[in-house]
């Protein structure tokens, strides 16, 4: 399907499509701070236990803290937290940067739709984040997350409510997700979606289905 006009807003997964993902270097650096069992609650789309209450809004930042701070029998800060998440982050691309700029340019409106957390949005949403001086909020017009709307990838209420932010019709929507079943989700609402590798270069399946040259 090649889509020729501008009604289509495009909505973004943020790891695994706008950077590339390592859940082994988040491991990682969670078992430096001395999270030992780590791997019981870490996913690479999906949280459990309190890392996932932490995405689904159930926990605050502070409250993560001190209850992962009770369970590793240490006082961990917040500063330790932002490196231990965004451990995930494992390459940010220049191409994907100047991709968002320029399907803005063309006219398409653009958002993100990310299971996350303070932490990372901490990193994210600061000028750190794409090494110009420049958070998330400069490449997109909405953000959608799920720790501010206390819903998780893949429930159709996240998804609702990123259609109703939108103020647009399902079928006038692509998502880019890495996540086969989030994609599955979007799909079942009437969401066109595109399912990239992590880390792979999705401007051409992107641009090709918007009907722009890249």
């Amino acid at each position: 399907m090649i889509c020729n006009n501008h009604k289509m807003h495009v909505v973004f997964d943020l790891g695994g499509v706008v950077f590339r993902l390592s859940k082994a270097n988040a491991i990682q650096r969670f078992k430096e701070i001395g999270v030992d069992q780590v791997e019981e609650y870490l996913d690479d789309y999906a949280q459990k236990g309190i890392f996932g209450d932490l995405e689904a809004g159930k926990l605050t930042a502070e409250q993560f803290r001190v209850q992962l701070s009770q369970d590793v029998g240490k006082n961990l800060t917040m500063e330790q937290l932002v490196y231990t998440w965004t451990g995930y982050a494992d390459e940010l691309y220049q191409r994907n940067f100047d991709a968002l700029q320029r399907l803005r340019r063309e006219g398409f409106p653009v958002a993100l739709l990310s299971n996350t957390n303070p932490f990372m949005m901490r990193w994210a949403r600061s000028n750190e984040f794409d090494g110009h001086g420049h958070g998330l909020d400069y490449y997109f017009d909405r953000l959608y997350l799920s720790y501010e709307m206390r819903l998780m990838k893949p429930s159709p209420e996240i998804f609702e409510a990123m259609i109703a932010g939108e103020q647009t019709e399902p079928q006038n929507i692509l998502f880019i997700d890495d996540s086969a079943h989030n994609c599955e989700a979007a799909a079942a609402l009437g969401i066109s979606t595109l399912n990239p590798d992590n880390g792979s270069d999705w401007r051409p399946e992107v641009f090709s289905f918007l009907g722009i040259e890249l």
